[in-house]
Protein backbone atom coordinates (compact mmCIF):
# COMPACT_ATOMS: atom_id res chain seq x y z
CA UNK A 1 0.00 0.00 0.00
CA UNK A 2 1.50 3.45 -0.84
CA UNK A 3 2.46 5.76 2.18
CA UNK A 4 -0.03 8.73 2.10
CA UNK A 5 1.60 12.12 2.00
CA UNK A 6 -1.04 15.45 3.37
CA UNK A 7 -0.11 18.35 2.14
CA UNK A 8 -1.82 21.88 1.47
CA UNK A 9 -2.79 23.53 -1.46
CA UNK A 10 -3.89 26.72 -2.90
CA UNK A 11 -6.77 25.97 -4.67
CA UNK A 12 -8.33 29.12 -4.89
CA UNK A 13 -6.79 32.55 -4.64
CA UNK A 14 -8.48 35.37 -2.04
CA UNK A 15 -9.33 33.57 1.15
CA UNK A 16 -8.32 31.13 3.67
CA UNK A 17 -10.70 28.99 2.57
CA UNK A 18 -8.48 28.43 -0.91
CA UNK A 19 -6.02 26.38 0.98
CA UNK A 20 -7.25 22.87 0.55
CA UNK A 21 -5.61 19.96 2.76
CA UNK A 22 -5.24 16.70 0.26
CA UNK A 23 -3.65 13.50 0.23
CA UNK A 24 -0.95 12.33 -2.65
CA UNK A 25 1.50 9.52 -2.89
CA UNK A 26 5.13 10.34 -0.72
CA UNK A 27 7.19 11.89 -2.71
CA UNK A 28 10.32 9.83 -3.89
CA UNK A 29 14.03 11.62 -4.52
CA UNK A 30 15.79 12.37 -7.60
CA UNK A 31 19.42 11.86 -8.03
CA UNK A 32 21.20 15.37 -6.17
CA UNK A 33 17.16 15.71 -4.21
CA UNK A 34 16.48 14.93 -0.41
CA UNK A 35 12.97 14.00 1.19
CA UNK A 36 12.30 15.87 4.69
CA UNK A 37 9.75 15.10 6.98
CA UNK A 38 8.45 18.74 7.79
CA UNK A 39 8.14 19.55 11.72
CA UNK A 40 7.33 23.15 11.74
CA UNK A 41 6.93 25.94 9.14
CA UNK A 42 5.65 29.43 9.83
CA UNK A 43 4.35 32.50 8.21
CA UNK A 44 5.24 35.63 6.32
CA UNK A 45 3.59 38.86 5.14
CA UNK A 46 4.53 37.19 1.87
CA UNK A 47 2.51 34.23 2.05
CA UNK A 48 -0.71 36.48 3.13
CA UNK A 49 0.18 38.59 -0.37
CA UNK A 50 0.45 35.71 -2.28
CA UNK A 51 -2.63 34.36 -1.06
CA UNK A 52 -4.30 37.81 -1.94
CA UNK A 53 -3.13 37.84 -5.39
CA UNK A 54 -1.08 41.22 -4.49
CA UNK A 55 2.56 39.68 -4.34
CA UNK A 56 5.03 40.80 -7.26
CA UNK A 57 5.73 37.05 -7.84
CA UNK A 58 2.83 35.35 -8.59
CA UNK A 59 2.15 31.91 -7.06
CA UNK A 60 1.43 28.85 -9.92
CA UNK A 61 -1.62 27.26 -9.83
CA UNK A 62 -2.31 24.81 -6.99
CA UNK A 63 0.69 25.37 -5.06
CA UNK A 64 2.10 24.22 -1.68
CA UNK A 65 2.10 27.54 0.24
CA UNK A 66 4.86 28.97 2.70
CA UNK A 67 8.40 29.40 2.00
CA UNK A 68 9.79 28.66 5.69
CA UNK A 69 9.96 25.31 7.40
CA UNK A 70 12.25 23.29 8.96
CA UNK A 71 12.40 19.36 9.35
CA UNK A 72 14.16 15.99 9.38
CA UNK A 73 16.19 13.93 6.01
CA UNK A 74 13.81 11.03 5.67
CA UNK A 75 15.13 9.61 2.47
CA UNK A 76 18.53 11.28 -0.31
CA UNK A 77 18.59 10.52 -3.65
CA UNK A 78 22.03 8.43 -5.05
CA UNK A 79 24.12 11.36 -5.55
CA UNK A 80 23.52 13.37 -2.64
CA UNK A 81 26.68 14.90 -0.56
CA UNK A 82 25.64 17.72 1.46
CA UNK A 83 23.13 15.42 3.78
CA UNK A 84 22.08 12.16 5.63
CA UNK A 85 19.11 10.34 6.45
CA UNK A 86 18.64 11.62 10.03
CA UNK A 87 20.01 15.11 9.46
CA UNK A 88 18.16 18.70 10.79
CA UNK A 89 17.80 21.11 8.20
CA UNK A 90 15.36 23.93 6.30
CA UNK A 91 15.57 25.35 3.28
CA UNK A 92 16.42 28.56 1.92
CA UNK A 93 13.67 31.60 0.70
CA UNK A 94 15.42 31.99 -2.44
CA UNK A 95 17.07 28.53 -2.99
CA UNK A 96 18.89 28.76 -6.36
CA UNK A 97 20.88 31.67 -4.66
CA UNK A 98 23.85 30.08 -3.52
CA UNK A 99 26.28 33.18 -3.48
CA UNK A 100 26.98 36.62 -4.84
CA UNK A 101 24.25 39.00 -6.19
CA UNK A 102 21.07 37.47 -7.02
CA UNK A 103 19.98 37.19 -11.04
CA UNK A 104 17.09 35.93 -13.00
CA UNK A 105 17.99 32.32 -12.89
CA UNK A 106 17.38 32.59 -9.10
CA UNK A 107 14.21 34.04 -9.57
CA UNK A 108 12.18 30.87 -7.59
CA UNK A 109 10.40 30.55 -4.61
CA UNK A 110 9.02 28.13 -2.20
CA UNK A 111 5.48 28.37 -1.92
CA UNK A 112 5.07 30.71 -4.82
CA UNK A 113 7.17 29.43 -8.06
CA UNK A 114 8.15 25.75 -6.45
CA UNK A 115 5.95 23.87 -4.12
CA UNK A 116 6.71 25.42 -0.42
CA UNK A 117 6.86 23.81 3.08
CA UNK A 118 2.97 23.13 4.30
CA UNK A 119 3.23 19.51 3.26
CA UNK A 120 4.19 16.13 5.87
CA UNK A 121 7.22 15.56 3.08
CA UNK A 122 8.51 17.94 1.01
CA UNK A 123 11.41 16.80 -1.83
CA UNK A 124 14.10 19.72 -2.79
CA UNK A 125 17.78 19.48 -4.18
CA UNK A 126 20.17 19.38 -1.40
CA UNK A 127 22.04 22.82 -2.76
CA UNK A 128 18.50 24.50 -1.96
CA UNK A 129 19.03 23.13 2.10
CA UNK A 130 20.82 24.32 4.91
CA UNK A 131 21.34 22.63 8.55
CA UNK A 132 19.50 23.72 11.12
CA UNK A 133 21.40 25.40 13.92
CA UNK A 134 22.84 23.38 17.18
CA UNK A 135 19.96 24.06 20.15
CA UNK A 136 16.77 25.28 18.17
CA UNK A 137 13.65 23.56 18.49
CA UNK A 138 12.10 22.98 14.93
CA UNK A 139 9.37 25.79 15.71
CA UNK A 140 12.50 28.26 16.35
CA UNK A 141 14.26 27.01 13.34
CA UNK A 142 10.95 27.50 11.06
CA UNK A 143 11.21 31.21 12.00
CA UNK A 144 14.73 31.53 10.38
CA UNK A 145 14.62 31.33 6.48
CA UNK A 146 12.85 34.75 5.67
CA UNK A 147 12.56 37.16 8.67
CA UNK A 148 16.05 35.96 10.47
CA UNK A 149 17.63 36.14 7.03
CA UNK A 150 16.46 39.56 6.39
CA UNK A 151 16.79 40.67 9.74
CA UNK A 152 20.81 39.49 9.44
CA UNK A 153 21.85 40.95 5.44
CA UNK A 154 19.90 44.50 6.95
CA UNK A 155 22.45 45.06 9.18
CA UNK A 156 25.65 43.31 8.05
CA UNK A 157 24.82 43.83 4.26
CA UNK A 158 25.73 47.87 3.37
CA UNK A 159 28.73 49.82 5.16
CA UNK A 160 29.86 47.96 8.37
CA UNK A 161 28.11 49.20 11.47
CA UNK A 162 30.63 49.53 14.73
CA UNK A 163 29.74 48.34 18.27
CA UNK A 164 28.00 51.37 19.80
CA UNK A 165 26.36 52.21 16.57
CA UNK A 166 22.35 52.83 16.96
CA UNK A 167 19.59 50.36 14.99
CA UNK A 168 16.13 51.99 15.09
CA UNK A 169 13.71 48.95 13.98
CA UNK A 170 9.71 49.75 13.18
CA UNK A 171 7.21 47.87 15.44
CA UNK A 172 7.19 44.75 16.63
CA UNK A 173 6.38 41.68 13.61
CA UNK A 174 9.22 39.02 13.90
CA UNK A 175 11.74 40.60 11.53
CA UNK A 176 12.12 43.55 13.98
CA UNK A 177 12.41 41.54 16.89
CA UNK A 178 14.87 39.22 15.16
CA UNK A 179 17.11 42.93 14.36
CA UNK A 180 16.72 43.62 18.05
CA UNK A 181 18.36 40.22 18.50
CA UNK A 182 20.83 40.27 15.95
CA UNK A 183 21.97 44.07 16.87
CA UNK A 184 22.91 43.04 20.36
CA UNK A 185 24.25 40.16 19.41
CA UNK A 186 26.90 42.64 17.24
CA UNK A 187 27.06 45.34 19.52
CA UNK A 188 24.62 48.19 19.23
CA UNK A 189 22.67 49.65 20.57
CA UNK A 190 18.46 49.78 19.66
CA UNK A 191 15.66 51.73 19.60
CA UNK A 192 11.98 50.12 18.96
CA UNK A 193 8.85 52.06 17.72
CA UNK A 194 5.84 50.52 18.64
CA UNK A 195 2.17 51.91 18.91
CA UNK A 196 1.17 49.45 22.00
CA UNK A 197 2.27 50.17 25.59
CA UNK A 198 2.41 46.83 26.89
CA UNK A 199 5.05 45.36 24.33
CA UNK A 200 7.50 48.27 25.70
CA UNK A 201 8.42 45.88 28.65
CA UNK A 202 8.89 42.72 26.40
CA UNK A 203 11.23 44.80 24.25
CA UNK A 204 13.14 46.31 26.53
CA UNK A 205 13.81 42.64 27.93
CA UNK A 206 14.94 41.27 24.39
CA UNK A 207 17.04 44.08 24.36
CA UNK A 208 15.76 47.03 22.95
CA UNK A 209 17.56 50.34 24.86
CA UNK A 210 14.44 52.78 23.74
CA UNK A 211 10.97 52.17 23.58
CA UNK A 212 9.07 54.83 21.70
CA UNK A 213 5.23 54.82 21.61
CA UNK A 214 4.59 56.38 17.92
CA UNK A 215 0.70 56.45 19.50
CA UNK A 216 1.61 58.53 21.99
CA UNK A 217 4.66 60.60 20.39
CA UNK A 218 3.68 60.79 16.65
CA UNK A 219 6.86 62.46 15.69
CA UNK A 220 8.95 59.68 16.33
CA UNK A 221 11.67 61.02 14.37
CA UNK A 222 12.47 63.82 16.31
CA UNK A 223 12.41 61.68 19.32
CA UNK A 224 14.67 59.15 17.70
CA UNK A 225 17.00 62.21 17.32
CA UNK A 226 16.54 63.14 21.29
CA UNK A 227 17.78 59.75 22.53
CA UNK A 228 20.80 59.70 19.91
CA UNK A 229 21.87 63.42 21.38
CA UNK A 230 20.81 64.84 17.77
CA UNK A 231 22.78 62.42 15.76
CA UNK A 232 20.14 60.09 14.44
CA UNK A 233 20.29 55.67 13.70
CA UNK A 234 23.08 54.57 12.36
CA UNK A 235 20.83 51.87 10.72
CA UNK A 236 17.11 52.24 10.24
CA UNK A 237 15.39 48.80 9.16
CA UNK A 238 12.22 50.00 7.44
CA UNK A 239 9.83 47.04 8.40
CA UNK A 240 6.46 48.99 8.08
CA UNK A 241 6.71 51.47 4.54
CA UNK A 242 5.76 52.75 2.50
CA UNK A 243 4.18 55.24 4.57
CA UNK A 244 6.67 55.76 7.72
CA UNK A 245 10.22 56.15 4.71
CA UNK A 246 9.89 60.06 5.13
CA UNK A 247 10.44 59.50 8.85
CA UNK A 248 13.03 56.48 8.70
CA UNK A 249 15.14 58.97 6.32
CA UNK A 250 14.40 61.91 9.31
CA UNK A 251 15.63 59.44 11.78
CA UNK A 252 19.02 58.77 9.99
CA UNK A 253 22.06 60.13 10.88
CA UNK A 254 23.80 62.36 8.28
CA UNK A 255 25.30 59.52 6.87
CA UNK A 256 23.44 56.43 8.25
CA UNK A 257 21.28 53.49 6.10
CA UNK A 258 17.90 53.06 5.76
CA UNK A 259 17.22 49.41 4.59
CA UNK A 260 13.57 49.33 2.86
CA UNK A 261 12.03 45.81 3.15
CA UNK A 262 8.69 46.83 2.05
CA UNK A 263 7.87 48.84 -0.56
CA UNK A 264 3.71 48.25 -0.75
CA UNK A 265 0.80 48.23 1.69
CA UNK A 266 -3.04 48.04 1.19
CA UNK A 267 -3.31 51.74 0.70
CA UNK A 268 -0.09 52.61 -0.90
CA UNK A 269 2.62 51.44 -3.29
CA UNK A 270 4.40 54.67 -3.72
CA UNK A 271 7.66 55.49 -2.09
CA UNK A 272 7.11 59.53 -0.95
CA UNK A 273 10.35 61.58 0.59
CA UNK A 274 9.97 65.09 1.28
CA UNK A 275 12.32 67.45 -0.60
CA UNK A 276 12.88 68.84 2.91
CA UNK A 277 13.89 65.69 4.72
CA UNK A 278 15.80 64.46 1.51
CA UNK A 279 18.11 67.25 1.61
CA UNK A 280 18.79 67.35 5.05
CA UNK A 281 20.44 63.95 4.40
CA UNK A 282 23.33 61.82 3.49
CA UNK A 283 21.94 58.83 4.08
CA UNK A 284 22.40 55.67 1.48
CA UNK A 285 18.78 53.83 1.38
CA UNK A 286 19.28 50.48 0.48
CA UNK A 287 17.19 47.11 -0.57
CA UNK A 288 17.40 43.73 0.60
CA UNK A 289 15.40 41.04 -0.63
CA UNK A 290 16.24 38.25 2.25
CA UNK A 291 19.66 36.89 1.27
CA UNK A 292 21.33 33.73 -0.41
CA UNK A 293 23.02 30.50 0.72
CA UNK A 294 25.62 31.68 2.17
CA UNK A 295 24.58 34.14 4.01
CA UNK A 296 22.17 32.24 5.69
CA UNK A 297 25.11 29.66 6.67
CA UNK A 298 26.61 32.63 8.11
CA UNK A 299 23.42 33.56 9.65
CA UNK A 300 22.71 30.05 11.42
CA UNK A 301 26.61 29.81 12.77
CA UNK A 302 25.76 33.27 14.60
CA UNK A 303 23.04 31.74 16.01
CA UNK A 304 24.47 28.83 16.76
CA UNK A 305 27.72 30.41 18.41
CA UNK A 306 25.43 33.00 20.17
CA UNK A 307 22.70 30.33 21.39
CA UNK A 308 19.69 33.26 19.72
CA UNK A 309 16.55 32.01 20.25
CA UNK A 310 13.62 33.45 17.82
CA UNK A 311 11.12 34.99 19.50
CA UNK A 312 7.54 32.48 18.72
CA UNK A 313 3.90 34.09 19.62
CA UNK A 314 2.12 30.97 19.04
CA UNK A 315 2.01 27.17 17.65
CA UNK A 316 -1.00 26.27 15.75
CA UNK A 317 -1.44 22.21 14.58
CA UNK A 318 -1.32 21.04 10.97
CA UNK A 319 -4.77 20.07 11.16
CA UNK A 320 -5.30 23.93 11.80
CA UNK A 321 -3.11 25.92 8.95
CA UNK A 322 -5.83 27.80 7.86
CA UNK A 323 -6.57 29.11 11.47
CA UNK A 324 -2.66 29.89 11.38
CA UNK A 325 -3.46 31.99 8.80
CA UNK A 326 -6.58 33.82 9.80
CA UNK A 327 -4.44 34.61 12.81
CA UNK A 328 -1.34 35.87 11.80
CA UNK A 329 -3.95 38.14 9.51
CA UNK A 330 -5.43 40.02 12.55
CA UNK A 331 -1.65 41.31 12.85
CA UNK A 332 -1.43 41.03 16.49
CA UNK A 333 1.82 38.70 16.67
CA UNK A 334 4.51 39.24 18.84
CA UNK A 335 7.28 36.81 16.89
CA UNK A 336 6.35 34.28 14.66
CA UNK A 337 3.24 32.03 13.91
CA UNK A 338 4.55 28.56 13.49
CA UNK A 339 2.45 25.59 12.74
CA UNK A 340 3.82 22.37 13.69
CA UNK A 341 3.43 18.77 12.30
CA UNK A 342 3.25 15.78 13.91
CA UNK A 343 6.22 13.57 14.51
CA UNK A 344 6.49 9.70 12.57
CA UNK A 345 4.80 7.73 15.59
CA UNK A 346 1.94 10.48 16.25
CA UNK A 347 1.46 10.43 12.11
CA UNK A 348 1.23 6.36 12.29
CA UNK A 349 -1.46 6.84 14.91
CA UNK A 350 -3.64 8.82 13.30
CA UNK A 351 -6.20 8.15 10.50
CA UNK A 352 -6.25 9.98 7.20
CA UNK A 353 -7.94 13.11 6.76
CA UNK A 354 -11.19 13.29 3.73
CA UNK A 355 -9.90 15.72 1.12
CA UNK A 356 -12.52 18.86 2.09
CA UNK A 357 -12.29 22.09 3.07
CA UNK A 358 -13.92 21.38 6.50
CA UNK A 359 -11.05 19.03 7.31
CA UNK A 360 -9.67 22.08 9.14
CA UNK A 361 -11.90 23.20 12.14
CA UNK A 362 -12.88 27.15 11.85
CA UNK A 363 -11.68 29.79 14.07
CA UNK A 364 -12.53 30.99 17.21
Amino acid sequence: MTEINRVYRIEELGDVEGIVLGQEPMPVPGATEIVVRMRAVSLNKRDLMLLDGTYPMKARDRVVPLSDGAGEVVAVGERVTRFAVGDRVMGGYWPKWVSGRIGPEHFDQFGATLDGMLAEHTVMDEQWAVAVPEGLSWAEAAALPCAGLTAWTSLTGGAPLRPGDTVLTLGTGALSLLAIQFAKLLGLKVIVTTSRAANAERLIALGADHVVDYAVDPDWSGRVRELTGGRGADLVVETVGPATIDRSVRASALYGQVVVLITRSATSDELTISSEAYASSLATIRREFVGNRDQLEEMTAAVAAHGLRPVIDRVFPFERARDAYRYYRGGSAFGKVVIELPGQSERESQRPMAVTRESTPSFA
